[in-house]
C-alpha cells in the first residue's frame, strides 16, 4: 500500500512518500482503508522530534504519522463484533500508533465509532483530535454550563471553531477571539460575539468570563487571570508554561481556576460527537484538502497557523471534500 512515511525527526522535507506492507488486522482490531485523514498540530510536533520522548528517542518507533481517520472496514479481527466489513467508520489513533498517513490502518474497534452517512470522509476525519479536545476541555475541564459567558481564545482553528459550537451545544452564550480575516467564519458557526484581536485585546477591555478556553497561548496567565470572573474558569489546551507552575497554586488560593488539559480519545465521546454532527450541532469546517502524495505540503500550511477549521488528507480517488 502506499503510505508517508518518516525515518528521522526533522521538517516535513523528511516525509517520504512510498510503498509499505499492508497491515493486517490483529484480535481486537479492524482494517480500515482510509478515505481521509485530517492533519494536526501535534503530527508538527512528533515529525519535529518535541514528543521523542514518548515516540522514539533516537529516531521514529512509529513511522506513519495521522491520527484521525474515517473510511471503510475491509477486514475485522478475532472478538471484533462491533464493526462489519463495509461500515464507514471515524476515529481517533493518537493513542494507538498513529498510522492515518497511509492507505489502509489496522487500529483498535474501541479507537473507532460509526461515521454520520450524511456527512463526507473528509468532514468527518476533521473531527476526532480537534473536537475531542473542545468537548473535555469545555465539558470536564471548564464545567461548561447553560448561560454562562465563555470566551473562546483561537475560535477559528480546528479546535477552535468546534469549541465555539459545543459551548453553544451547552447554551453557553460564547465570544470568539480571531484575526480579522476571519470574523465571518464564526460568525457563520453561531458565535454570539467577536472581538478582533487586531483590534482589541480582550485581556484588557474590562469584560469577564464565567470560562476562557484558550487554544494558542498567547497571553500571559496574570492577563487572562483577569478576564475572569471572580469564581471563573480558565482552560488551555495550548503550552503555557507558567501554568505548569502557577495553576495549581492560582487554583488552591482563590476561587478562580487555571487548568492546562490534555484530552484523551475514548469511544463514549466518539458516539456523542457522533450524536452532535447527525443533529447538526456541530459542523465540521474544512479548509482544504490535499491528495496523500501531497502531505508534506498540507503539514507546512499548518504550521503557517492561518487555517480555518481543518486541513485534510485524501484519495483522489476517492473525490472532493
Amino acid at each position: 500500500m502506499k503510505a508517508i512515511i518518516y525515518t528521522t525527526y526533522g521538517s516535513p522535507d523528511v516525509l517520504q512518500f512510498t510503498d509499505v506492507e499492508k497491515p493486517t488486522p490483529k484480535a481486537g482490531e479492524v482494517l480500515v482503508k482510509i478515505m481521509a485523514t485530517a492533519v494536526n498540530q501535534a503530527d508538527i510536533h512528533v515529525l519535529s522530534g518535541m514528543l521523542r520522548y514518548s515516540t522514539g528517542v533516537f529516531k521514529p518507533k512509529q513511522p506513519i504519522l495521522g491520527s484521525d481517520i474515517a473510511g471503510i472496514v475491509e477486514a475485522v479481527g478475532e472478538n471484533v463484533t462491533q464493526f462489519q466489513v463495509g461500515d464507514e467508520v471515524f476515529g481517533d489513533l493518537s493513542g494507538h500508533g498513529r498510522g492515518g498517513f497511509a492507505e489502509y490502518v489496522a487500529a483498535p474497534a474501541s479507537a473507532l465509532a460509526l461515521k454520520p452517512a450524511a456527512l463526507s470522509f473528509a468532514q468527518v476525519a476533521a473531527v476526532p483530535m480537534t473536537a475531542l479536545t473542545a468537548l473535555q476541555g469545555l465539558r470536564d475541564r471548564g464545567n461548561i454550563q447553560a448561560g454562562q459567558q465563555v470566551l473562546i481564545n483561537g475560535a477559528s482553528g480546528g479546535v477552535g471553531s468546534f469549541a465555539v459550537q459545543i459551548a453553544k451545544a451547552y447554551g453557553a452564550e460564547v465570544t470568539a477571539v480571531v484575526s480579522t480575516g476571519k470574523i465571518e467564519l464564526v460568525r457563520t458557526i453561531g458565535a454570539d460575539h467577536i472581538i478582533d484581536y487586531t483590534q482589541e485585546n480582550f485581556t484588557q477591555n474590562g469584560q469577564c468570563y464565567d470560562l476562557i478556553f484558550d487554544t494558542v497561548a498567547n497571553h500571559s496567565v496574570s492577563d487572562f487571570k483577569r478576564a475572569l470572573t471572580p469564581n471563573g474558569i480558565f482552560v488551555t489546551c495550548a503550552f503555557l508554561p507558567a501554568l505548569l507552575i502557577l495553576g495549581p497554586w492560582l487554583s488552591m488560593t482563590g476561587n478562580q481556576k487555571m487548568k492546562n488539559m490534555l484530552a484523551k480519545a475514548n469511544q463514549a465521546d466518539l458516539i456523542l460527537l457522533a450524536d452532535l454532527l447527525k443533529a447538526n450541532k456541530i459542523i465540521p469546517v474544512v479548509d482544504r484538502c490535499y491528495p496523500l502524495s501531497e502531505t508534506s505540503k498540507a503539514l507546512r500550511y499548518v504550521k503557517e497557523g492561518h487555517a480555518q477549521g481543518k486541513v485534510i488528507i485524501i484519495w483522489k480517488r476517492f473525490g472532493s471534500a
